[in-house]
């Protein structure tokens, strides 16, 4: 039984981790009946979902799949600032880049998202969890984030080129007609 194709891709592993530790931070640290809880869940949602129907539009139209991982980068900035702007109207810290901290977040996320990680069924074997204290806890889903956004960028960057490269659809279409005797 094979997966769906875009379990095996990198960014939906992170998104996925990242959904499911947005969730348990909202329903811990945020007001249930409060407009940033239902921007901060949507966010989360939506940048995993356009990445499930970018890859649904990968074999008609590149177009589409370039914009929906566009959208789905644009989710996680939203989330990134909706977590920034938690850690300072709570005056907690945003730990930098070369926190002891920060590295550990990072190892854990590559660890959760490896492959080795998936079940023969697609989902995560081992589960993030999310840490304790609600500053280490956004500093985490910070760094999370930030992981995905640069890969997300990659990921659009690579279909670009190739984009520009090979063309789409229709331009293969066209050249397999054009090329028959």
């Amino acid at each position: 039984m094979s997966l769906p194709k875009y379990k095996y891709l990198l960014t939906y592993r992170y998104a996925e981790i990242i959904y499911d530790l947005n969730i348990e931070f909202i329903k811990i640290y945020i007001p249930r009946n409060s407009r940033t809880y239902d921007q901060m869940e949507q966010a989360g949602r939506s940048g995993k979902q356009n990445i499930v129907e970018a890859v649904g539009e990968s074999d008609t139209t590149k177009k589409n799949e370039i914009k929906l991982l566009g959208y789905s980068k644009g989710s996680y900035e939203e989330l990134l600032a909706d977590y920034e702007d938690y850690l300072r109207t709570h005056r907690l810290q945003i730990y930098p880049k070369t926190s002891v901290k920060i590295l550990h977040f990072r190892q854990t996320g590559y660890r959760l998202s490896n492959l080795s990680n998936l079940s023969p069924l697609g989902n995560l074997i081992e589960r993030a969890v999310l840490p304790i204290t609600p500053e280490e806890a956004a500093n985490f889903m910070l760094t999370l984030i930030h992981m995905e956004t640069y890969l997300l960028d990659k990921q659009i960057q690579a279909m670009i080129a190739k984009f520009q490269k090979e063309g789409g659809f229709s331009e293969q279409l066209l050249r397999g007609r054009l090329t028959r005797p």
